[in-house]
Protein backbone atom coordinates (compact mmCIF):
# COMPACT_ATOMS: atom_id res chain seq x y z
CA UNK A 1 0.00 0.00 0.00
CA UNK A 2 1.14 3.50 0.08
CA UNK A 3 2.71 4.74 2.99
CA UNK A 4 3.74 8.37 1.49
CA UNK A 5 4.38 10.87 -1.39
CA UNK A 6 6.11 13.29 -2.59
CA UNK A 7 4.97 15.78 -5.22
CA UNK A 8 7.41 17.78 -6.95
CA UNK A 9 7.75 20.05 -9.92
CA UNK A 10 9.51 18.52 -13.08
CA UNK A 11 11.34 21.25 -14.75
CA UNK A 12 14.90 20.97 -15.96
CA UNK A 13 15.70 24.18 -14.55
CA UNK A 14 15.49 22.40 -11.33
CA UNK A 15 19.25 21.75 -12.12
CA UNK A 16 21.59 24.85 -11.34
CA UNK A 17 23.70 23.52 -14.17
CA UNK A 18 20.86 23.77 -16.18
CA UNK A 19 19.41 26.95 -14.94
CA UNK A 20 22.86 28.76 -14.55
CA UNK A 21 22.57 32.08 -14.03
CA UNK A 22 19.21 32.15 -12.80
CA UNK A 23 19.54 28.97 -10.86
CA UNK A 24 19.09 31.36 -7.54
CA UNK A 25 15.50 31.86 -8.88
CA UNK A 26 14.40 28.19 -7.99
CA UNK A 27 16.42 27.58 -4.77
CA UNK A 28 12.69 28.27 -2.53
CA UNK A 29 11.52 24.67 -5.00
CA UNK A 30 14.59 23.02 -4.46
CA UNK A 31 14.32 23.25 -0.63
CA UNK A 32 10.78 22.35 -0.31
CA UNK A 33 11.52 19.59 -2.27
CA UNK A 34 14.31 18.37 -0.49
CA UNK A 35 11.81 18.58 2.69
CA UNK A 36 9.58 16.69 1.03
CA UNK A 37 11.76 13.96 0.28
CA UNK A 38 12.75 13.70 3.82
CA UNK A 39 8.82 12.78 4.59
CA UNK A 40 9.14 9.51 1.92
CA UNK A 41 12.91 8.63 3.63
CA UNK A 42 10.78 8.85 7.29
CA UNK A 43 7.84 6.84 5.67
CA UNK A 44 10.47 3.71 5.70
CA UNK A 45 9.32 2.57 2.59
CA UNK A 46 10.22 -1.02 0.79
CA UNK A 47 10.33 0.81 -2.33
CA UNK A 48 9.94 4.04 -3.86
CA UNK A 49 8.73 4.58 -7.88
CA UNK A 50 9.81 8.14 -9.20
CA UNK A 51 6.69 8.64 -11.82
CA UNK A 52 6.82 11.19 -14.26
CA UNK A 53 5.05 11.98 -17.75
CA UNK A 54 6.54 12.47 -21.17
CA UNK A 55 4.93 13.02 -24.14
CA UNK A 56 2.75 11.32 -26.16
CA UNK A 57 4.27 11.12 -29.66
CA UNK A 58 7.64 12.47 -29.18
CA UNK A 59 8.67 10.17 -26.51
CA UNK A 60 6.91 6.90 -27.17
CA UNK A 61 9.85 4.94 -26.53
CA UNK A 62 10.11 6.20 -23.44
CA UNK A 63 6.89 5.03 -21.51
CA UNK A 64 6.48 2.48 -19.00
CA UNK A 65 8.54 1.12 -16.12
CA UNK A 66 12.19 2.17 -15.72
CA UNK A 67 14.18 -1.01 -13.30
CA UNK A 68 16.81 0.92 -10.60
CA UNK A 69 20.01 1.66 -12.28
CA UNK A 70 18.69 3.63 -15.24
CA UNK A 71 20.66 6.34 -16.32
CA UNK A 72 19.34 10.31 -17.97
CA UNK A 73 21.14 13.23 -18.58
CA UNK A 74 20.90 16.87 -19.94
CA UNK A 75 22.59 16.70 -22.43
CA UNK A 76 19.39 18.06 -24.26
CA UNK A 77 19.61 21.48 -22.38
CA UNK A 78 23.19 22.08 -23.05
CA UNK A 79 24.80 20.25 -19.87
CA UNK A 80 27.21 17.38 -19.59
CA UNK A 81 25.54 16.28 -16.45
CA UNK A 82 24.04 12.39 -16.36
CA UNK A 83 22.15 10.89 -13.77
CA UNK A 84 21.22 7.16 -12.29
CA UNK A 85 17.50 6.14 -10.77
CA UNK A 86 19.41 4.54 -7.82
CA UNK A 87 22.01 2.40 -8.10
CA UNK A 88 21.97 -1.27 -10.41
CA UNK A 89 22.74 -2.05 -13.60
CA UNK A 90 22.16 0.75 -16.39
CA UNK A 91 19.16 -0.24 -17.87
CA UNK A 92 18.63 -0.08 -21.51
CA UNK A 93 16.30 3.08 -21.93
CA UNK A 94 17.20 6.92 -21.30
CA UNK A 95 14.69 8.24 -18.70
CA UNK A 96 12.50 10.83 -19.79
CA UNK A 97 13.47 14.75 -18.48
CA UNK A 98 11.06 14.71 -16.12
CA UNK A 99 12.21 10.71 -14.34
CA UNK A 100 15.75 12.34 -14.69
CA UNK A 101 14.76 15.69 -12.91
CA UNK A 102 13.75 13.04 -10.35
CA UNK A 103 16.74 11.25 -10.14
CA UNK A 104 18.45 14.31 -9.88
CA UNK A 105 16.39 15.22 -6.92
CA UNK A 106 17.36 11.68 -5.30
CA UNK A 107 20.95 12.19 -5.63
CA UNK A 108 20.89 15.88 -4.15
CA UNK A 109 19.08 14.81 -1.28
CA UNK A 110 21.52 10.89 -1.45
CA UNK A 111 18.74 8.98 -1.27
CA UNK A 112 19.54 5.34 0.20
CA UNK A 113 15.78 4.93 2.35
CA UNK A 114 14.71 2.08 -0.52
CA UNK A 115 15.32 0.47 -4.20
CA UNK A 116 14.03 3.15 -6.64
CA UNK A 117 12.21 2.26 -9.54
CA UNK A 118 10.53 4.79 -12.12
CA UNK A 119 7.60 4.73 -14.51
CA UNK A 120 6.71 7.39 -17.40
CA UNK A 121 3.12 7.77 -18.35
CA UNK A 122 1.96 9.35 -21.58
CA UNK A 123 0.79 12.77 -21.06
CA UNK A 124 -2.20 12.18 -22.67
CA UNK A 125 -3.04 8.99 -21.11
CA UNK A 126 -6.73 8.73 -19.90
CA UNK A 127 -7.52 9.50 -16.26
CA UNK A 128 -9.06 5.40 -15.73
CA UNK A 129 -5.91 4.37 -17.07
CA UNK A 130 -3.96 6.70 -14.68
CA UNK A 131 -5.66 5.66 -11.33
CA UNK A 132 -5.26 1.70 -12.24
CA UNK A 133 -1.54 2.84 -13.09
CA UNK A 134 -1.57 3.98 -9.39
CA UNK A 135 -3.38 1.51 -7.99
CA UNK A 136 -1.39 -1.42 -9.39
CA UNK A 137 1.53 1.17 -8.19
CA UNK A 138 0.33 0.75 -4.40
CA UNK A 139 -0.30 -3.23 -4.19
CA UNK A 140 3.25 -4.09 -5.67
CA UNK A 141 4.91 -4.13 -2.19
CA UNK A 142 3.53 -4.04 1.48
CA UNK A 143 5.20 -0.31 2.01
CA UNK A 144 5.57 1.85 -1.11
CA UNK A 145 6.36 5.71 -1.90
CA UNK A 146 5.80 8.01 -4.78
CA UNK A 147 8.09 10.51 -5.71
CA UNK A 148 5.56 12.52 -8.31
CA UNK A 149 6.93 14.59 -10.70
CA UNK A 150 4.78 16.86 -12.85
CA UNK A 151 4.19 20.52 -13.07
CA UNK A 152 0.58 22.79 -13.78
CA UNK A 153 -0.44 25.04 -16.71
CA UNK A 154 2.31 26.24 -18.80
CA UNK A 155 -0.45 29.52 -19.33
CA UNK A 156 -0.21 31.74 -16.31
CA UNK A 157 1.50 34.83 -18.00
CA UNK A 158 2.19 36.20 -21.50
CA UNK A 159 5.93 35.00 -21.17
CA UNK A 160 4.80 31.75 -20.42
CA UNK A 161 5.92 28.90 -22.73
CA UNK A 162 1.71 28.81 -23.88
CA UNK A 163 1.25 32.07 -23.62
CA UNK A 164 -1.52 33.60 -21.39
CA UNK A 165 -4.77 31.53 -20.73
CA UNK A 166 -7.40 32.75 -18.64
CA UNK A 167 -8.37 29.51 -17.60
CA UNK A 168 -4.55 28.55 -16.45
CA UNK A 169 -5.07 30.28 -12.72
CA UNK A 170 -8.35 28.42 -12.11
CA UNK A 171 -7.06 24.97 -13.26
CA UNK A 172 -3.81 25.48 -10.63
CA UNK A 173 -5.61 26.74 -7.90
CA UNK A 174 -7.85 23.68 -8.11
CA UNK A 175 -4.85 21.26 -8.35
CA UNK A 176 -3.22 22.81 -5.87
CA UNK A 177 -5.69 22.95 -3.29
CA UNK A 178 -6.14 19.16 -4.28
CA UNK A 179 -2.33 18.24 -3.61
CA UNK A 180 -2.16 20.25 -0.18
CA UNK A 181 -5.16 18.47 0.84
CA UNK A 182 -4.27 14.75 -0.63
CA UNK A 183 -7.68 15.22 -1.94
CA UNK A 184 -7.45 11.86 -4.27
CA UNK A 185 -10.94 12.49 -6.05
CA UNK A 186 -10.43 16.08 -6.31
CA UNK A 187 -7.32 15.14 -8.48
CA UNK A 188 -9.15 11.95 -10.19
CA UNK A 189 -11.84 14.91 -11.72
CA UNK A 190 -9.08 16.76 -13.47
CA UNK A 191 -10.10 17.38 -16.75
CA UNK A 192 -7.54 15.87 -19.42
CA UNK A 193 -8.38 17.66 -22.46
CA UNK A 194 -8.24 21.11 -20.26
CA UNK A 195 -4.98 20.18 -19.21
CA UNK A 196 -3.80 19.31 -22.58
CA UNK A 197 -4.92 22.67 -23.77
CA UNK A 198 -3.49 24.06 -20.59
CA UNK A 199 -0.11 22.16 -21.29
CA UNK A 200 -0.25 20.95 -17.61
CA UNK A 201 2.28 18.10 -17.76
CA UNK A 202 1.35 16.83 -14.36
CA UNK A 203 -1.90 15.82 -14.58
CA UNK A 204 -1.44 12.02 -15.67
CA UNK A 205 1.58 12.02 -12.97
CA UNK A 206 -0.68 13.06 -10.20
CA UNK A 207 -4.05 11.04 -11.04
CA UNK A 208 -1.23 8.12 -10.97
CA UNK A 209 -1.31 9.53 -7.41
CA UNK A 210 -4.64 9.84 -7.07
CA UNK A 211 -5.02 6.08 -7.65
CA UNK A 212 -1.91 4.92 -5.75
CA UNK A 213 -3.47 6.73 -2.62
CA UNK A 214 -7.27 5.56 -2.44
CA UNK A 215 -7.98 4.74 0.68
CA UNK A 216 -4.75 4.72 2.51
CA UNK A 217 -5.85 7.76 4.19
CA UNK A 218 -3.07 10.16 3.82
CA UNK A 219 -2.76 13.93 4.86
CA UNK A 220 -1.02 16.47 2.75
CA UNK A 221 0.84 19.59 3.13
CA UNK A 222 1.56 22.03 0.17
CA UNK A 223 4.97 22.80 0.61
CA UNK A 224 5.32 25.57 -2.47
CA UNK A 225 3.54 26.79 -5.31
CA UNK A 226 4.61 29.61 -7.40
CA UNK A 227 4.39 30.34 -11.41
CA UNK A 228 8.17 32.20 -11.74
CA UNK A 229 7.97 31.53 -15.65
CA UNK A 230 4.29 31.43 -16.46
CA UNK A 231 4.03 27.59 -15.36
CA UNK A 232 2.56 26.36 -12.15
CA UNK A 233 5.06 24.63 -9.79
CA UNK A 234 4.06 22.63 -6.91
CA UNK A 235 5.65 20.51 -3.90
CA UNK A 236 3.55 18.74 -1.26
CA UNK A 237 3.93 16.22 0.87
CA UNK A 238 1.39 13.20 1.71
CA UNK A 239 1.74 11.04 4.26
Amino acid sequence: MLVAAAVCPAPPLLVPEVAAGAAAELDGARTACSDALAVLAASRPDVLVVVGSCDADADADHQGPYPQGSRGGFHGFGVDAEVRLGDGEEGPRLLPASLAVGAWLLDRARWGAAPVEGLAVADSLEAARCLEAGRELAAADERVALLVMGDGSACRTLKAPGYLDERAAAFDTAAGRALGSADTDALAALDPVLAAELQAAGRAPWQVLAGAAEGAGLGGRLLYEDAPYGVGYFVAAWS
